[in-house]
């Protein structure tokens, strides 16, 4: 009878979850920035928020469809990276190590 080795999803998780949390927060600085007059448009902490709340929806999905689930985290950081003007790209790191390593990860 062969073994098969089952590989635990816990590592993409934490870190989908933690880069979309750190995403929400920074989405939420963008929006709250708009207020003073800072920053240019509330859209863009929308669009980051939205891909964050994308992140932590492939958080979910990992451990049942590892594939989707890293295309889901890619997703993610490209929008992550286009609706945060530079303030979230530790986020964007957290979430595109999540992607790789759920796709690429046996």
């Amino acid at each position: 009878m062969k073994r098969t080795r089952t590989v635990s999803r816990n590592f993409e998780m934490v870190l989908g979850i933690i880069g979309s949390i750190i995403g929400i927060l920074s989405g939420s600085f963008l929006i709250f920035l708009e207020s003073f007059g800072h920053v240019h448009t509330p859209f863009l902490g929308l669009v980051a928020i939205i891909a964050s709340l994308l992140g932590i929806a492939s958080s979910y999905y990992v451990k049942k469809n590892t594939e989707l689930a890293g295309v889901g985290f890619i997703i993610a950081t490209m929008f992550v990276i286009v609706g945060s003007d530079y303030i979230n790209v530790i986020s964007a790191i957290f979430l595109l190590i999540a992607g790789i390593s759920a796709l690429f990860r046996k």
